[in-house]
């Protein structure tokens, strides 16, 4: 059995399975609206919603964050939870509109801040959050979702819950940007065919343990 480091996990998923290619979209508008829309379904009914979208609104900020509930509602239908997702949506442009729309200027924020702001806003919890800071807003950080505390249990490092789990690999925050854009791309693409204990026991990670750094954590990051 060998022990590899987080690092060295990035490589040896790289190697196994090329490029991730994610985020999957054409601009930072449909990245954020795509980061909500995931929450508790596929990607296949996202990528239905996100259609929906882009033909009624070309993801033109202006445009999308203008459509009024009862608009956006049928259109973001397929990814399911439609009323909570819209509702999150449409304050998630209205935070943007008190940025005066400037991406890079919010970019610009202390990490800690800009999470604690997305946090604020309704509909948008760590991960959705991480996600939008690590693929909008530049800025490294571990997404510690579904597909990872799995993939870190088979691993040897099974974490309680998402705090802790990102605690623990605080060391991503000052990664490359790409590299820590793809670790959680690789990562979530090899959940979705290794999908069992059985289909980790017999992939290309089953002779590894990971190691991470030792404790004490704060949980509420």
């Amino acid at each position: 059995m060998q022990t590899i480091t987080l690092s060295q996990l990035e490589s040896r998923l790289a190697t196994i399975l090329g490029p991730s290619g994610w985020w999957p979209a054409d601009s930072p508008t449909e990245i954020l609206v795509g980061a909500i829309l995931v929450q508790n379904t596929n990607w296949r009914n996202v990528a239905a919603s996100l259609a929906n979208l882009r033909a009624a609104t070309g993801f033109t900020p202006r445009r999308l964050f203008a459509l009024s509930t009862a608009q956006l509602q049928p259109l973001i239908r397929p990814s399911g939870f439609y009323r909570n997702k819209a509702r999150a949506i449409l304050a998630l442009g209205q935070w943007l509109a008190t940025r005066n729309d400037d991406l890079t200027a919010i970019a610009a924020l202390p990490p800690a801040q800009l999470r604690q702001e997305l946090l604020a806003l309704p509909g948008i919890g760590p991960e959705t959050a991480d996600a939008m800071r690590l693929y909008v807003f530049d800025q490294p950080t571990f997404i510690a979702d579904h597909y990872c505390r799995r993939l870190f249990t088979w691993l040897g490092q099974p974490a309680e819950t998402y705090a802790k789990l990102r605690a623990q690999t605080k060391a991503v925050d000052a990664w490359p940007l790409h590299a820590a854009q793809e670790l959680h791309g690789l990562i979530d693409n090899f959940g979705k065919t290794v999908k069992t204990a059985a289909d980790f026991a017999v992939s290309p990670l089953a002779d590894v343990k990971l190691t991470l750094p030792a404790g004490p954590w704060e949980e509420n990051l």
